[in-house]
């Protein structure tokens, strides 16, 4: 019997209700059989190597690409508020902060960009993902009180992202602070010659040189072969964890996360960085609130969690990365979770300013009790419409 003041942990399943093993392959106390487990280790392999050969193919990719590549693209990201909106944009469109940052690692270790080409970009990508959540608000469309309540909790991640890039764009434009702090971590951890992990994965690097010299050594087709080998690894590899994790999570939420905000941003980092997809994370949170399991401001340090766990893909990405501009890539990474945590540090030790992003996503939420047509329009205005138009002005 379980002791009333020790409760069932967070991530521990409810007993399969008939026989030894329930309909997710567990048994009356939770645990996974043992093919069952055999089974999910082995495709977390096989997910794992095919990631991997993803990076390696896009990296190679953008190694062969030309220099008349090279100058158009430094051409536009110097500009860094072009950056921003190109990261805001490719986020948007792909719905995968993860993915985007992943290339932006790529095209750093494979030295088309430089490091302060990539931090607006990166910074750009964190504004774009939480597009997934503010589209799962439109499913509470038709229940005026509920669709209030889900863009309020979409709508709140886009304006903990937006008050974090006003704080730190200017910062770092002026002073470069969050790219030195980046480079000097990077410098800590960086590997030397002999003591990379060339070792260890020289059968995913051997394939993916296999692969090249099968195209011909077209970036052309290498790039989109990596890239669609990257989003289907980040699929498969969120389809794996989120039963075991979110499922998990979800039955223990009210109870044992969102009374306590640290444990909650706690939660919402290590969930997000085991399914690899703050996407998926920052989703689960619109229908709980828009049902009223949850209040607004207690799945805010959930969110804000999951902008933190969602920056361990890119820095998987950087750590395999070999070559001269390695450790620029692993700087990329690093900046990437600096950003994020300043967001934290600025929104969320002070109380009148954690207030100032639920006030206003509250304030869009009345607005689409008035007219749900507030909410879709917010979509297209910020995620698509205004980007192009501050693109078009800067480059004039």
């Amino acid at each position: 019997m379980v002791n009333p003041r020790f409760p069932r942990t967070l991530f521990t399943s409810p007993p399969a209700s008939s026989g030894d093993l329930g309909v997710a392959g567990t048994d009356e106390h939770g645990h996974l059989g043992r093919w069952q487990l055999f089974g999910r280790v082995a495709m977390l392999l096989a997910i794992l190597y095919l990631f991997l050969l993803g990076l390696y193919l896009m990296t190679g990719g953008f190694r062969l690409l030309g220099e008349d590549f090279a100058r158009e693209l430094v051409a536009v990201t110097t500009n860094p508020f072009i950056g921003l909106f190109i990261g805001l944009l490719a986020t948007a469109v792909i719905q995968s902060s993860s993915a985007t940052t992943t290339m932006i690692v790529l095209l750093v270790a494979a030295e088309k960009i430089t490091l302060l080409e990539a931090v607006p970009m990166v910074m750009g990508a964190n504004v774009g993902t939480s597009i997934t959540s503010t589209i799962v608000s439109l499913g509470h469309i038709m229940n005026r009180e509920e669709y209030q309540r889900a863009v309020a909790a979409a709508s709140l991640h886009d304006f903990f992202n937006i008050i974090s890039v006003a704080v730190v764009f200017g910062l770092e434009a002026t002073t470069h602070a969050l790219t030195d702090l980046s480079l000097y971590l990077s410098g800590l951890i960086e590997t030397r010659p002999g003591e990379d992990f060339g070792g260890v994965l020289f059968f995913v690097k051997d394939s993916a040189q296999a692969v090249i010299r099968l195209t011909g050594k077209r970036a052309a087709l290498i790039i989109p072969l990596g890239l669609a080998a990257l989003f289907v690894a980040l699929q498969l590899l969120t389809r794996l964890l989120r039963g075991l994790v979110i499922g998990r999570i979800e039955q223990n939420l009210n109870r044992y996360v969102f009374n306590r905000p640290s444990v909650a941003l706690l939660t919402g980092v290590f969930a997000t960085a085991a399914v690899q997809s703050s996407s998926i994370t920052t989703s689960l949170m619109v229908p709980l609130v828009a049902t009223d399991k949850i209040p607004l401001k207690k799945a805010f340090p959930f969110l804000m969690g999951a902008n933190i766990g969602t920056t361990s893909t890119a820095l998987l990405a950087a750590i395999v990365m070999e070559g001269p501009a390695a450790g620029a890539a692993m700087a990329v990474a690093f900046t990437h979770i600096l950003f994020n945590l300043a967001g934290v540090l600025i929104l969320y030790p002070i109380r009148p300013i954690r207030q100032l992003p639920i006030r206003m996503a509250e304030e869009l939420g009345e607005l689409t009790l008035k007219n749900r047509v507030y909410g879709v329009a917010y979509i297209v205005l910020v995620f698509f419409v205004l980007p192009f138009i501050l693109i078009f002005m800067a480059r004039a």
